[in-house]
């Protein structure tokens, strides 16, 4: 606990907060037990009393996941073990909402609160927010001002600007006309963009093509597109489709898969329970058939052609991918909808048609490889696929459903994922009302009040048997009765309820006393509240102890066989005396274990009083951020402010107790959608404190998904992910792991414009 004191005392008291779920693992200072079945665990028990993280610090860890401790340091601040059982790691950003929105609607984010373990702060966000956690510079325009591209078509001005010369495709591919070898990827690009190869790593069981004969420029071309459902062993193929020169079919059917299937796809694939159920045709049955048809210098030729291989499961030594072929910079790798349209001037996977045509996207692959040769690469670089990918993105907002929906598909498939949605932030006018709210609501659920008493009752000895239970701010005399009451405001929640659970109806001072809160609409819900506090992932296994002394560490230890699988011991002090408060929280690594300990604790040898923990260490700090008031005076009637009672009467669908719900909901859906050994993180940045606006703290929520589930399509607004190879930009594009993993294994500082970064 020095350490976590001395730590303390060099942060500074941050304004924001953050959200962290612990993976089940045990503290620093405790020896890491071996468990029987390894997985990634996360450690941060034993960090701050303010729950503070920084930016670098998140950077750390997200760096750590990605490349292991081989490339990089490991955290400062947290222990990551068994960390090469990762999979994929996957930031979630809600942007807009921040620690307010979750604790003013903490009973809406069920899924969040149960599921994500640790909370801690952060900084406010700042213009470069995104940046900052991934470690890149953003790039500084002239004069400050933003760039942008206005307009739906590149002005004549724009085309004459374009510099040919620094073209990824110009560099690549050169000024003259090219053949079909030219096109080809070579092995070593094949093995940087993980296509199925012999002797890579997973390919043992993939069946090797008949395809062994020499590819001149008049070797035949073969479009190939799938389709894949989500099963109990990951991504199966459920459609192929095979098109020849000239656009005509050879090959389209449906496969069933071999195991489970969790998720359809139908949005993407078109394919339901009733279309594949009367289907027979198994993997094998496709495989065979696909060797017997290709000749012996086929050149396939696929959008993202990796995927479909890999659900194919099959190894093809001559391919030509129109996601490599039409490479944007930094390795951008485009949308085939949008090359499609740009190159092509059609419209392909049109969202009246259910799903994706595989067919449609395997002929449109094939004649993009088409237009590519008989134009020329210059003839390419003159479309300037960059900035109509800027003007189309521009005008893409409204298409926020099929941006989540797509994030649940690629999730898993890319070891880096950023998703990241919008939300309008509070008004500051509602935000402060909001804020007050939780001060007042927070102050009166730790305030009980007690009697009747006689009136030569002795205060001071009330006050000792009140505050043996915990800290007591206040404790006040209530004039407004005929008996006297008192009332008493406690530091914490879980004093105030004991004193409810324990007091309540006992002999004191020669009197039988009640004790309860005030009923207010602030307090309507207390008990549905502490029910749910009890229940939340950071309080499991967590006991409140009170009236212990100086020596009870020094107690606690030596009586260290009583408690076998006690974590850590938290023990507040003043913040100006650093003097060792008269209560603490002990953590177990099991509720039983907790359980056990607190019968110890309160039983005759020790003679304490506790009870489950209620207040999660980042719910404490963070109240103690927003300066809880004293108890009103009495006689005053509590009401919500005018503003927040007036909306949420009205309960219209956009408020933000029914936005926090809904999108609780949705996260779950699409958590449970993630693949094993995924490292999960959710970010709540707040605001940026403007001129009279206040700052509104950060969320951080860690978890590893330990179960694949189903789950069906729902809106988003952006997606940015990092796949294994190269690819585009972020908040709805993609940029590149494999530039990010050599800054990130070289201590670089990259600059966003060479992730492909706006």
């Amino acid at each position: 606990m020095d350490q976590e004191e001395a730590n303390s005392r060099k942060r500074k008291e941050a304004p924001t907060s953050a959200l962290a779920s612990d993976l089940d693992g045990p503290p620093r200072n405790i020896q890491d037990q071996e468990p029987q079945a390894k997985k990634a665990r996360l450690s941060t028990i034993l960090f701050s009393d303010n729950c503070e993280v920084t930016h670098r610090q998140l950077c750390e860890l997200l760096k750590y996941a990605v490349l292991g401790k081989s490339a990089i340091p490991k955290p400062s601040w947290c222990q990551l073990s068994h960390q090469k059982q990762l999979n994929n790691v996957v930031v979630f950003i809600l942007k807009g909402m921040s620690q307010l929105h979750f604790y003013r609607f903490y009973l809406e984010f069920r899924f969040l609160r149960k599921t994500f373990r640790h909370k801690f702060s952060l900084p406010p966000p700042t213009s470069s927010f995104l940046f900052d956690i991934i470690g890149l510079q953003k790039k500084k325009s002239a004069r400050g001002c933003p760039r942008t591209v206005e307009g739906p078509v590149i002005s004549a001005t724009l085309k004459s600007s374009i510099d040919l010369q620094n073209d990824p495709i110009i560099q690549k591919y050169g000024y003259k006309d090219v053949g079909l070898t030219r096109c080809l990827l070579t092995k070593e690009e094949m093995k940087t963009f993980h296509f199925p190869l012999q002797g890579s790593p997973n390919c043992e069981n993939f069946l090797l093509s008949k395809c062994s004969g020499f590819v001149t420029d008049s070797s035949p071309l073969f479009g190939l597109d799938c389709e894949v459902c989500l099963t109990s062993m990951g991504k199966e193929l459920t459609r192929i489709s095979l098109v020849a020169e000239g656009g005509h079919c050879l090959m389209d059917e449906l496969v069933k898969p071999d195991f489970k299937i969790l998720d359809y796809f139908t949005s993407f694939s078109g394919i339901t329970k009733e279309i594949l159920n009367p289907v027979t045709t198994r993997l094998k049955d496709v495989q065979k058939l696909l060797r017997e048809l290709l000749p012996l210098d086929a050149v396939l030729v696929g959008h993202c052609l990796d995927l479909d291989l890999r659900v194919l499961k099959m190894i093809h030594p001559y391919v030509i991918d129109t996601s490599l072929l039409y490479i944007g910079k930094q390795g951008r790798r485009f949308k085939l909808t949008f090359l499609a349209k740009a190159i092509l001037g059609k419209d392909i996977q049109c969202s009246k048609k259910p799903g994706h045509d595989s067919i449609e996207d395997a002929r449109t692959a094939l004649e993009l490889v088409q237009y590519f040769l008989k134009y020329g690469p210059k003839k390419i670089a003159e479309f300037n696929l960059e900035a109509l990918a800027a003007n189309q993105e521009q005008g893409d907002e409204g298409g926020a459903t099929h941006v989540l929906e797509q994030a649940r598909v690629e999730v898993p498939l890319f070891p880096f994922n950023i998703v990241q949605f919008s939300f309008q932030p509070f008004p500051p006018l509602f935000a402060e009302e909001l804020k007050n709210s939780m001060k007042t609501k927070w102050t009166q659920m730790s305030t009980v009040y007690a009697g009747p008493f006689s009136k030569d009752c002795n205060v001071g000895a009330l006050k000792k048997v009140f505050g043996s239970l915990g800290p007591v701010q206040s404790i006040t005399l209530v004039l407004e009765t005929y008996r006297p009451y008192f009332s008493i405001q406690y530091e914490v929640l879980e004093a105030a309820q004991l004193a409810i659970e324990t007091m309540n109806g006992t002999l004191l001072e020669g009197s039988y006393i009640k004790v309860h809160r005030l009923v207010t609409e602030f307090t309507l819900e207390c008990d549905t509240l502490v029910r749910e506090l009890e229940q939340d992932s950071e309080n499991q296994g967590t006991i409140y102890v009170a009236g212990i002394g100086e020596t009870f560490k020094e107690h606690l230890l030596e009586q260290s066989n009583l408690f076998p699988d006690l974590e850590a011991v938290i023990l507040p002090k003043e913040v100006k005396s650093r003097k060792q408060k008269n209560y603490c929280f002990l953590k177990f690594k099991t509720l039983n274990s907790a359980q056990v300990a607190l019968e110890i604790l309160k039983g005759k040898d020790w003679k304490l009083k506790g009870r489950n923990a209620l207040t999660p260490r980042h719910l404490q700090a963070w109240l103690k951020d927003i300066h809880p008031e004293p108890a009103l005076p009495m006689g005053l009637r509590i009401v919500p402010p005018l503003l927040e009672r007036h909306i949420v009467r009205t309960l219209k669908a956009n408020h933000p107790k029914i936005v926090a719900w809904r999108w609780s909901r949705k996260i779950e859906k699409l958590y449970h959608s993630l693949s094993p050994g995924t490292f999960c993180l959710i970010l709540m940045p707040g605001t940026k404190k403007l001129a009279d606006s206040p700052v509104f703290a950060a969320q951080l929520l860690l978890q590893e998904a330990q179960h694949p589930g189903e789950v069906r399509g729902f809106p988003a607004l952006h997606l940015t992910h990092l796949p294994r190879p190269l690819t585009p930009p972020p908040l709805g594009r993609c940029f590149s792991t494999a530039a990010l993993s050599k800054a990130w294994r070289q201590g670089l500082q990259v600059r966003a414009e060479q992730m492909g970064l706006p």
